[in-house]
């Protein structure tokens, strides 16, 4: 159950600019902003008949599908395994916190990461240690590489994705991250100054309504692709991820490592395809 203390918040601030243009006189006109403010995810859990609680994480993101942003980054991280770990999810947004109810067995995972829980719109991790944590971690195996979208489909991919970004159609100040099927149609999309909230709201909404892993599906981000935005996807269980940008060295190590799809620079019918190519059809 998912429960919250507001209807509705808006991601977009309305601001006066003076624009300015070479040899011509400055205008004052409105403009909008997305918003950015911080988001404190907080575990609670009852332990020997006391409420505890714990503040596991802060992440600047924007306003809006905070529970799917909380419910995605704990199964991202291995911290809660399916959806029936968590009992209740309350967001106060007055004070930019969700407070999420889980069973014990997830404290008890808290307690051995490793990794400290403060995040930004621009974080990420890297080394041999991440690439082993995340192989650790992952609990479910992506499919055999066999033909899984054609090409004429791939490429439509981007445009319905940009068709889809009305808060980016405002702002110009999101990243987008799209989940497809095999047919390129399109099956969620969430919007967030940080790309990987963005991942994360998209994989809380799946939690929140089917089930785990996304074997078939087509995961398409607006920006690079990075460490972090590939462990989300292997805990996931997404075999196919297509980037309007450029992979980093790392997350192309990552893709190699669980046989997952990478596909870069995809614009304009091109593409880079780095691994596992048999997923792609020509036709």
């Amino acid at each position: 159950m998912v429960t919250s203390d507001f209807d509705e918040i808006s991601s977009i601030q309305s601001v006066t600019i003076q624009k300015v243009s070479l040899n011509e006189s400055a205008q004052t006109l409105p403009d909008v902003l997305a918003v950015e403010e911080p988001l404190e995810i907080v575990l609670v859990w009852r332990e020997n008949e006391k409420w505890q609680q714990k503040s596991l994480s802060i992440t600047m993101r924007t306003p809006g599908n905070d529970e799917e942003l909380a419910l995605g980054f704990l199964f991202s991280e291995g911290l809660i395994l399916d959806r029936s770990e968590v009992e209740k999810v309350r967001v106060s947004p007055l004070i930019n916190k969700v407070f999420v109810e889980v069973i014990p067995l997830v404290a008890e995972r808290s307690q051995r990461l490793q990794r400290h829980f403060y995040t930004t719109s621009s974080c990420g991790v890297c080394g041999k240690a991440s690439l082993e944590a995340v192989q650790q971690t992952a609990h479910y195996a992506i499919p055999e590489v066999t033909p899984l979208i054609t090409q004429e489909i791939l490429f439509r991919l981007p445009q319905l994705l940009r068709e889809a970004q009305a808060t980016f159609d405002q702002t110009g100040g999101l990243h987008a991250s799209g989940l497809f099927d095999t047919q390129g149609n399109l099956i969620v999309l969430r919007e967030d100054v940080g790309r990987h909230n963005a991942l994360d709201k998209v994989i809380g909404y799946i939690l929140n309504t089917t089930n785990l892993p996304l074997s078939n599906q087509i995961l398409l981000l607006s920006g690079r692709i990075s460490f972090e935005l590939v462990q989300k996807a292997v805990m996931a269980g997404i075999p196919f991820i297509a980037a309007i940008g450029a992979p980093s060295s790392l997350a192309v190590s990552l893709a190699q490592e669980h046989n997952i799809t990478l596909i870069g620079f995809l614009r304009d019918s091109h593409a880079n395809v780095y691994c596992e190519a048999g997923r792609l059809a020509q036709t």
